[in-house]
């Protein structure tokens, strides 16, 4: 098995504990740790993980990403899909199909608000899963439902020393912000921290539900999610308007290599009813509605525009 740690408070806390446990089991542990290349301390925290790593008794993988956020781009979204890209490499090329990773009950919580604040449906305020398969490789939060606290009384209880990053308090990044109100808020409601968890898990239930009647819906309309296949949009528009959004955000998630965005879900829900032949850009392709079905085909050429 492998655990993902950076060599901040928590994945040090769960690569010690992973380790003592796999140890007494007979179980080999690799240390998996990515180097973002975007701070200067980044050297040095790769190296105290692998002498951490080299003193625990674990094996020690590491990548360097390559290459950087575009201008205007999430710096927190371009970290977190390059992270995960690479802990999954480095996790196959390992023999390791159970990636562990350090989240805890705060950044649960955390997850939950910030998605509220962005709008999040409920696949969003679900945050992030116990347990995901993905890719060959199960990804498992085994400390999601214990407090920090919890964490921070096992640091010091075995003496261990981790990283402090500094960008976890970095004002520019929406996680480092809201960590900024949680004084305020644990004074205001003692059990916030708890009761958001819940939350997100009631989420999370509720999100299987919508997703199961969704896969239901378009079996029977024969537009088989992962399938590919035209959606008919007349039997389509027979499902109740909640149905409908749902079954259409699940259609179009498996056809576009890309989050799908809401502002074409809300206006492909606008349009199609009074369209008998449209097309709509979805990225780097089409969808296109023609005798009645909507399908994603090659983007049209764009007219370039005159020059003025």
């Amino acid at each position: 098995m492998a655990v993902a740690t950076s060599g901040g408070r928590d994945s040090t806390a769960l690569l010690h504990a992973t380790v003592r446990q796999a140890g007494a089991l007979g179980l080999d542990v690799v240390a998996l740790h990515v180097h973002h290349g975007l701070m200067p301390e980044a050297d040095r925290w790769l190296e105290h993980v692998r002498r951490q790593a080299m003193r625990l008794g674990a094996r020690f993988a590491s990548v360097r990403l390559q290459g950087a956020p575009e201008r205007g781009d999430s710096v927190e979204a371009w970290a977190r899909k390059h992270r995960y890209e690479a802990l999954a490499r480095m996790a196959k090329a390992h023999g390791c199909d159970l990636v562990l990773l350090a989240q805890h009950r705060r950044d649960q919580a955390e997850t939950f608000l910030i998605q509220a604040l962005r709008g999040g449906g409920a696949a969003g305020l679900a945050a992030m899963p116990r347990l995901v398969q993905r890719d060959g490789i199960t990804w498992a939060r085994p400390w999601l439902a214990s407090p920090r606290e919890a964490i921070d009384a096992y640091l010091r209880r075995h003496r261990l020393r981790f990283i402090e990053d500094a960008s976890n308090a970095d004002p520019r990044y929406a996680r480092a912000r809201l960590r900024a109100l949680w004084p305020a808020l644990h004074e205001a409601f003692a059990d916030a921290e708890g009761t958001l968890a819940h939350a997100a898990q009631r989420a999370a239930a509720d999100a299987a539900v919508v997703a199961e009647v969704a896969e239901a819906d378009l079996a029977a309309l024969g537009a088989f999610a992962g399938g590919g296949r035209p959606l008919p949009v007349e039997p389509w528009l027979r499902l109740s308007a909640a149905r409908r959004t749902s079954a259409l955000r699940l259609w179009l998630a498996t056809l576009l290599a890309q989050p799908v965005p809401e502002t074409l879900v809300r206006r492909l829900l606008d349009e199609l009813p009074g369209r008998r032949h449209a097309r709509w850009h979805a990225g780097p392709s089409d969808l296109v509605l023609r005798r009645g079905l909507l399908a994603l085909e090659a983007a049209a050429p764009r007219r370039a525009q005159p020059r003025t």
